[in-house]
């Protein structure tokens, strides 16, 4: 199984790419991140986006959309979620992150789950570091690693 994190904007030097940079450096599997912008403002925003996040995400992946509204996981049952995923063979899982004004509801209604990392909104930027870090955690339960100590 394959990772790729699709998001809006780009990064920039700073803590928050660092964090993205050690996360997803430690990961087994195979993780790419794609960063996608559009250049024009004002209404639409939303819906040019989607489009950019959605022509960036691989043909048959399993979609997952970051999204406040969406649910809320323990690190464990996401661990399962995505055991269970790669078991029924899916090759790629494509996490998409929206810019400052979220996702347009074409492309909440198509994701095979909506996951928020929690109520509160959070930088865009921080947030792929903190996927990472979550996908990393994944990995240490499934193979019973001590990371995680729940």
């Amino acid at each position: 199984m394959r990772f790729h994190v699709v998001a809006v904007g780009r990064a920039r030097a700073g803590p928050e790419l660092v964090l993205w940079q050690e996360f997803s450096g430690r990961l087994t599997t195979q993780i790419r991140l794609v960063e996608v912008e559009s250049k024009k403002a004002g209404p639409g925003l939303k819906d040019r986006e989607a489009e950019l996040l959605l022509k960036s995400v691989p043909d048959g992946s399993v979609l997952v959309a970051l999204d406040e509204r969406g649910k809320s996981l323990t690190s464990e049952v996401f661990a399962k979620t995505l055991a269970r995923w790669r078991d029924e063979g899916t090759a790629d899982v494509a996490f998409v992150i929206g810019g400052a004004d979220g996702l347009a509801d074409t492309l909440r209604e198509r994701a095979r789950l909506l996951l928020s990392l929690s109520a509160m909104t959070w930088p865009h930027m921080l947030v792929r570091g903190l996927l990472a870090e979550q996908l990393y955690r994944a990995e240490r339960i499934w193979a019973g690693h001590p990371y995680h100590r729940a």
